[in-house]
């Protein structure tokens, strides 16, 4: 059971996340078109606005929805007002730190938040993504990189072409995921400051839950390792990557996302996805509760 100071937070943008224990619940809908997927700034300055009016003071794991989403994570981390530096902490498929010219989407926010002064460190973890491949290396922003304040860490991606631009030490390749969480458990023993985690389903292989993206390899045991790593507490945390479908208005956003390539939800299996979805939210929160305050 969470106290009311570590309740989680749904932003019910897609009416996709499941009950939780002790919830507060912030219908959201109205901002699905504007928000989903991408939005200006002036749009995401609004939006935090409203994060600033609603938001109590305490509040526990916030629930995005979609991992269409995942570009709310930037104001929710923007809004913290740590006491000293913290590191984010990114379970993904996707490094999330892509070129967008229209404001800020899911897939470029990581570099907004590596920018925040608050921020020692961004690690993405669980890459299978061809997005941080030689075919996509251009649509990568590589300030964050260059800088040593991004690392990439991937499972079979090939990334030699980091090595080209002096930016390899931002790239950690594994071949499995179990040699993943067991370096990055080894990094967290030397770590001192606390952490803000992001978790994004994609991550997870179809057979843990089924997502709107393609996915990577991770199993449950491997996100609780990962959790666990993190000894020096968490300042804050969210999840997304429910499954949830809509159709834009907005032709352009109708066209990104076709770009995009996202697979078609199958109708039929939505409700045994949700289900599953469920479970894994369930024992996230109680593996996140046991690393917060």
């Amino acid at each position: 059971m969470h106290s009311l100071d570590h309740r989680p937070v749904v932003l019910d943008i897609d009416h996709s996340v499941g009950p939780l224990p002790q919830r507060l619940v912030l219908p959201l809908e109205h901002w699905q078109e504007s928000i989903r997927f991408g939005c200006s700034l002036a749009t995401m300055r609004r939006f935090r606005t409203m994060l600033d009016e609603l938001l109590p003071e305490q509040y526990g794991t916030v629930f995005l929805g979609s991992g269409d989403f995942h570009h709310l994570s930037w104001p929710l981390i923007a809004r913290l007002k740590p006491e000293t530096p913290i590191q984010v902490v990114v379970l993904d498929n996707h490094p999330d730190n892509m070129r967008f010219p229209f404001g800020v989407h899911c897939g470029s926010w990581v570099r907004r938040v590596a920018m925040l002064p608050s921020v020692s460190h961004v690690h993405v973890l669980g890459i299978t993504s061809a997005d941080i491949g030689a075919g996509h290396a251009w649509e990568n922003y590589l300030t964050p990189l260059k800088k040593g304040k991004l690392t990439y860490w991937n499972i079979g991606v090939d990334t030699g072409w980091a090595r080209r631009l002096g930016i390899e030490k931002a790239f950690r390749g594994f071949d499995t995921p179990e040699a993943m969480v067991d370096a990055f458990a080894e990094l967290q023993r030397t770590q001192t400051v606390p952490s803000y985690l992001s978790i994004d389903k994609d991550a997870f292989a179809p057979n843990v839950a089924h997502t709107n993206w393609d996915q990577g390899l991770l199993q449950v045991d491997h996100a609780l390792g990962l959790i666990d790593s993190l000894r020096n507490g968490l300042v804050g945390s969210d999840i997304n990557g429910e499954v949830s479908h809509y159709r834009y208005q907005a032709w352009w956003k109708r066209r990104l996302s076709a770009m995009d390539e996202q697979p078609e939800i199958d109708p039929a299996m939505l409700a045994e996805w949700q289900a599953q979805q469920h479970a894994l939210n369930l024992q996230l929160l109680e593996a996140i509760a046991a690393r917060s305050g």
